[in-house]
């Protein structure tokens, strides 16, 4: 009964400690600015009815899946946030990809600005990759066809034929869960904000 007990005890001690060491799925998005967003939002509601697949912000990731502890993510994003300031970036065109997280999204132009945006935040991160980063915003998730790629790349530039071009302006920053095996999405969760200084 004693070891019983005290097994009790043992555990209540042990959970919290489990639960700060467990290393999960983050990712660390850049979001346009306030103004901007609802029409990102609403193209890509518009291919999400036509060509399925799961919800989500508009976003430019800046920092890709990377496995850390709760406190690791949150001091290193407070760290990439305290240091970073507004940028601009600007489309350069609708385009598609080779796998379900880059299926339809608006290619950035590699400006200086965005860039050293994304070096700065991965190396807080310490986040190494062998893949150049490819400055984007994502329209759609899904496993299409090259000819079903192609017909909402077209529906987006012909639902908004002036997104070439289009600059506009990153002003937060944001810390998500991203489970990448989740497909449904339904387990990412956006768990800090912070706006970029002026």
């Amino acid at each position: 009964f004693f070891l019983g007990s005290n097994s009790v005890c043992v555990w209540t001690l042990i959970k919290p400690i489990m639960e700060e060491v467990k290393k999960e799925v983050y990712s660390v998005w850049a979001l346009p600015d306030e103004e901007t967003e609802p029409r990102f939002r609403k193209l890509m509601e518009a291919l999400r009815s036509e060509f399925a697949g799961p919800r989500f912000d508009p976003h430019v990731t800046v920092v890709g899946a990377i496995n850390l502890t709760a406190d690791e993510a949150k001091k290193m994003f407070e760290a990439a946030c305290d240091g970073l300031k507004v940028y601009s970036a600007t489309v350069d065109r609708v385009a598609t990809g080779t796998f379900f997280y880059q299926c339809v999204f608006l290619l950035l132009r590699s400006t200086p600005e965005v860039m050293k945006a994304g070096e700065h935040c991965k190396n807080h991160f310490q986040f190494s990759t062998t893949t150049p980063y490819m400055p984007h915003l994502s329209l759609l998730y899904a496993e299409l066809t090259e000819e079903e790629k192609k017909k909402a790349q077209e529906k987006a530039n012909a639902l908004d034929n002036t997104l070439d071009g289009l600059s506009f302006r990153i002003n937060r920053l944001a810390l998500c869960k991203t489970d990448t095996e989740d497909k449904t999405l339904e387990s990412w969760e956006k768990v800090a904000v912070c706006n970029l200084s002026p």
